[in-house]
């Protein structure tokens, strides 16, 4: 500060002066100089006088604005107080820093002694004294709190030195635990990527060996699925092998029963014109050729296809030459038959002559005279050769039934699945004949033929064959024989177009399975006995439904069905009759016969033409097997034919008007309106529905 500054300039100057080189002696008073002396002497500053101006006189002049005689009345007020004079040596000495040292305590007890005195006896020296001594006073207080600043400073320094030594030290534990966990973090990420590579490593291990594995196990798989696979195909070759092995035996037991059928035809030696011990002879080698496949069959293990397909082929010789021999007995009954009635027409007709031109003018008789005696011309009862021919046909129909009955009667789960889907495979086709088109139509026959030749065909989204099971091939044949009379009896009645197509795949697979049609004509007489022709007759203790039944009749609960659905029935089986014995499947072998055709549709005529008529059948039955197979009749027998009609007209027209009721005249109206028309344009129309060039075509 400026006042500082001066200060000093002052102390300076008075240092410099006169006054201010003057040397001051505390202890002067023991001396024993005298006071006055003293006072006349220059004056000299107290060792401690550059502390006071230095220190009280600032202070001294900030206060002076206060009180300007603060100083002087403290100074006196300091000077007559007598606490700030020392009382004991102790202090006094203590705040002497300039008194000399006493050689004994003698000594500076009288020296002090002594300078009590003297200060008490002057009272300037006292003040001077005082002053001197509250300077002292106030320095060792100045000191003491500087010491006690300074000791607080260094104790704060200390602390603080402390603090920041124990920061520093926080810091290097921070420091060395950061290191720490470095090196751990470090440590750590080493130990995990070692630990990751390991694992890669370990991955790379297992994704190959899931690989290796992967390969082994297709590998394993491959060889799996081959050893499957060859053991599957050698259970098929079993299985295969077992089932031509059965078939070989279901053709060996049908060439035996051939061979019998073969063996039975002795009894129409007479009547052959060939030598029938050819056949025999061929059938007997047919036989010992199947014999043979069986036996080599049977030492090698399993038959071959080959092997199978000889067999059928000699199964089918077989069965060509027993239809041959067949047609041939036909052929010669149907010879002798027209012999015997050419020999009766002409004895008729000389019988006629010698009774005169009166007979022609006889009225028509009645079925019975007066006395009730049935009339000679006609009979009831159908020839005897045909009886036994309906007889056959319904022993092989019971026989081929009993043949399928273990089958039928199975409670296996398997033999009952392959029941029934032999079932469907030989109904449902027949059931999909229509007049759509001829290539449709020819898929069906297609599929019929295969299943009875033994080959697998589609039924249901599953190959089905007759293979699978011994007695299915007699079930199939049976099966389709029925359904086919069944479609006569529903779908013909209800849509008389549809007796062609259905008659021509009938007659298609009668051509090549004549067993199929013997079971055709066995169902359909038994539905439709007029087919035969056959009326039975009614026995003593027979059960009136029984007898209904055998008319063709249905009988449910004891109930009889209506006449008009009787009529009905009846007259769709007898139309597909008539379709069948005209109609000959298109792409067959046009050199063989027919294996039923219209000889049996001829004789059918002159037999029913024999016999008494029934009320409202006779009539009906004409008019459809006329209308449906008139015209192939007329483009066959010509003028014979035309015979006929006229015998109807002339001569059987009258016995049916007088058997039928008036309320049943009108299936006999609508014979007698289709024959006179018939015979007023010398033509029979074609029946609608005919099967013609273009639908074969479609």
């Amino acid at each position: 500060m400026p006042s500082e500054g001066r200060c000093w300039e002052t102390l300076q100057a008075l240092r410099s002066s006169d006054k201010g080189r003057l040397c001051y002696y505390r202890d002067w008073l023991l001396r024993g100089e005298d006071v006055l002396e003293e006072c006349m002497s220059l004056p000299k500053l107290s060792s401690y006088s550059g502390w006071v101006v230095e220190h009280v006189l600032p202070h001294m002049q900030e206060n002076q604005p206060l009180s300007e005689t603060l100083p002087s009345s403290a100074s006196a007020s300091a000077l007559d107080q007598p606490s700030f004079v020392p009382k004991s040596p102790d202090t006094s000495s203590t705040f002497s820093p300039a008194s000399p040292a006493t050689p004994d305590g003698t000594k500076g007890k009288d020296e002090s002694q002594h300078t009590e005195s003297m200060v008490l006896q002057s009272s300037r020296g006292i003040k001077v004294e005082g002053c001197i001594r509250m300077y002292e006073l106030a320095h060792r207080m100045k000191g003491a709190e500087g010491l006690r600043q300074w000791q607080e400073e260094q104790d704060r320094k200390v602390r603080a030195l402390s603090e920041m030594a124990s920061e520093q030290l926080k810091r290097f534990d921070e420091w060395k635990e950061l290191k720490q966990h470095k090196e751990y973090q470090d440590l750590r990420e080493v130990m995990e990527k070692s630990s990751r590579e390991a694992l890669g490593h370990q991955e790379k291990l297992k994704a190959e060996h899931r690989h290796r594995a992967k390969i082994l196990n297709l590998k394993l798989r491959e060889a799996e699925q081959q050893r499957v696979k060859q053991a599957e195909l050698e259970r098929l070759r079993k299985e295969e092998g077992q089932v031509r092995l059965r078939a070989l035996y279901a053709l060996q037991e049908e060439m035996l029963q051939l061979s019998q059928q073969l063996d039975a035809s002795e009894q129409h030696k007479g009547l052959l014109k060939v030598d029938l011990a050819a056949f025999q002879t061929r059938g007997n080698q047919l036989c010992s050729l199947i014999s043979g496949i069986i036996r080599a069959s049977s030492e090698s293990g399993y038959p071959t296809a080959e092997s199978q397909a000889e067999a059928e082929r000699a199964l089918q010789e077989m069965r060509d030459l027993l239809m041959n021999l067949g047609q041939e007995i036909t052929r010669a009954c149907e010879d002798k038959r027209r012999q015997d009635e050419e020999e009766a027409q002409v004895k008729l007709q000389e019988a006629q002559m010698q009774q005169g031109p009166e007979a022609h003018k006889e009225p028509p008789a009645t079925s019975q005279g007066p006395g009730g005696k049935q009339n000679e011309d006609l009979q009831v009862k159908v020839q005897d050769i045909t009886m036994q021919w309906y007889q056959q046909l319904q022993d092989a129909s019971m026989q081929c039934m009993l043949t399928f009955e273990g089958l039928t009667n199975s409670k296996d789960s398997q033999a009952k699945k392959i029941k029934m889907d032999l079932q469907k495979a030989a109904t449902i086709p027949v059931s999909q004949i229509s007049t759509i088109a001829g290539s449709k139509l020819k898929e069906i026959f297609d599929k019929i033929h295969s299943l009875l030749s033994g080959k697998p065909v589609q039924s249901g989204g599953r190959s089905v064959s007759v293979t699978l099971n011994p007695q299915g091939l007699d079930f199939v044949q049976y099966k389709l024989a029925e359904k086919f009379v069944k479609q006569g009896e529903e779908e013909v009645a209800s849509h008389h177009e549809a007796a062609f197509p259905i008659a021509v795949v009938a007659s298609g697979i009668w051509e090549l399975h004549p067993r199929v049609g013997d079971l055709i004509l066995a169902h359909l007489h038994k539905k439709c006995p007029y087919s035969v022709p056959f009326y039975p007759t009614f026995k003593e203790g027979m059960a009136l439904e029984d007898y209904q039944r055998m008319l063709g009749y249905q009988v449910k609960d004891s109930k009889v069905e209506q006449q008009d659905n009787f009529l009905k029935r009846m007259s769709g089986m007898i139309r597909l009759y008539a379709a069948i014995i005209q109609l000959r499947w298109p792409y067959g072998n046009r050199q063989e016969i027919h294996p039923h055709g219209l000889n049996h549709g001829w004789r059918w005529l002159a037999q029913i033409l024999n016999m008494e008529p029934l009320s409202d059948v006779t009539a009906t039955l004409l008019f459809d097997f006329l209308e449906v197979c008139g015209n192939a009749l007329m483009k066959q027998y010509q003028v014979q034919f035309w015979k006929m009609l006229i015998l109807i007209k002339e001569d059987y027209f009258p016995r049916i008007e007088a058997i039928t009721s008036s309320g049943q005249m009108g299936s006999f109206i609508r014979l007698k309106q289709f024959l006179e028309k018939c015979l007023q344009h010398k033509d029979i129309p074609v029946p609608k529905g005919f099967l013609t060039s273009s639908f074969w075509r479609s």
